[in-house]
């Protein structure tokens, strides 16, 4: 198995607005190309910040890297993204105002595999 973390500290302003792009846009189309969300989870900081991460899981790299070339090529997909950001002032006015930190990277577990 592959798994995934998804993570950004937003803005609290903006964490309303963010979590509807994923509800609405981001994850029905993420789960109609085959990922396997585990959760998605947030967090407030000290700092007005909130921390947000998605754990996902998949059959193996190959497959992820297989699913995420769907998504990308998905043009409804692509174009309902643009209009999202398009509405909060363009992807790069939401990055550099709303989105402090983002990271995607694979997750490895710490238990063993034999733990019953």
């Amino acid at each position: 198995m592959f798994y995934r973390r998804k993570y950004y500290r937003v803005k609290e302003e903006f964490v309303e607005s963010f979590n509807k792009l994923f509800n609405e846009i981001n994850l029905p189309n993420q789960l109609k190309h085959g990922s396997r969300l585990v959760g998605r989870w947030m967090t407030a900081t000290k700092d007005d910040l909130v921390e947000i991460f998605a754990i996902w899981e998949y059959n193996s790299y190959e497959e992820y890297l297989q699913i995420e070339a769907a998504v990308r090529r998905d043009q409804s997909h692509v174009a309902s993204v643009k209009d999202w950001y398009e509405q909060y002032g363009g992807k790069e006015y939401v990055q550099e105002n709303f989105l402090i930190e983002v990271k995607d990277e694979e997750i490895i577990s710490t238990v063993e595999k034999n733990y019953d």
